[in-house]
């Protein structure tokens, strides 16, 4: 009875292993790595990003000529 217990344990585990080894194999420990290493990052603005914002902020704060004004 013992025996049968094993085999069926067994043969479920070797039918099963592809998707025991993504999650908890090597890749998965890689994957896990990975993901903890990125979320420690942080986004720079680039000079580029930068001057963009400061000329939308220049724009943004011109006057403009209101549609009543124009027809005077």
């Amino acid at each position: 009875m013992v025996a049968l217990l094993l085999g069926t344990v067994a043969a479920v585990i070797g039918a099963e292993w592809p998707r025991f080894s993504g999650r908890f194999g090597n890749e998965a420990r890689q994957r896990r790595e990975r993901m903890h290493r990125k979320s420690q990052l942080k986004l720079l603005r680039t000079e580029t990003e930068e001057f963009a914002a400061s000329v939308e902020r220049d724009l943004n704060e011109l006057p403009t000529i209101e549609e009543t004004d124009r027809k005077r």
